[in-house]
């Protein structure tokens, strides 16, 4: 199945619609979707190199845009739907603790939790429940969503032929790996607040 999705994904990259994906993937990540959009960054830039800038671009965009619909969830909805999401994945009493840290450290909260694999769309909802600044939050979202994507633009533009061969062969394990990332950043998030 993992190698059906991985070849599906290669051939969605050659064609029109591989921005809207990655768009739309990127952008569920930042407010509610559990798996980060590097999932299919990484094989569409290894398909089309050509285009690995593009892409960087299009995810941090809609990832910025997926982080202000995260912060109006936890702005305007966080009783209904962002409870909800906390609640989903277990995060109550964390979310709690992360909040507070916004009166010293909120700055820093965004810039360095969405560069790490502890998921940004606790970083959204709760910057949005805490009333961070939104000029802020969109600053910082941008510098933060950015740097990530296009370093790993960069990562992929000049290794792109030997991730693909890894990919090619181990698939599996990267995947597996990845898998483990994704839980080691919910609970990171919930160890470290």
């Amino acid at each position: 199945m993992i190698r059906a999705l991985y070849e599906w994904i290669l051939a969605l990259a050659g064609k029109p619609s591989a921005p809207y994906a990655l768009g739309a993937v990127a952008f569920a990540e930042s407010s509610f979707f559990p798996v980060p959009p590097d999932a299919m960054l990484v094989p569409m830039a290894v398909s089309r190199p050509d285009k690995v800038w593009f892409y960087a671009l299009v995810a941090t965009l809609a990832s910025v845009a997926g982080g202000l619909f995260g912060y109006a969830i936890g702005a305007l909805l966080f009783d209904s739907i962002g409870q909800w999401l906390i609640r989903l994945y277990g995060l109550q009493n964390s979310a709690a603790t992360f909040q507070e840290s916004y009166a010293q450290y909120g700055h820093w909260v965004i810039l360095l939790k969405g560069l790490t694999p502890i998921p940004y769309k606790l970083v959204t909802i709760t910057s949005g429940f805490a009333h961070y600044s939104l000029f802020w939050f969109t600053v910082l979202s941008i510098v933060t969503r950015g740097a990530r994507f296009f370093l790993l633009a960069g990562l992929l533009g000049r290794y792109g032929v030997q991730i693909r061969g890894v990919l090619d062969r181990h698939l599996n394990v990267v995947a597996a790996i990845s898998v483990a990332v994704i839980v080691l950043g919910f609970v990171l998030f919930k160890l470290v607040l």
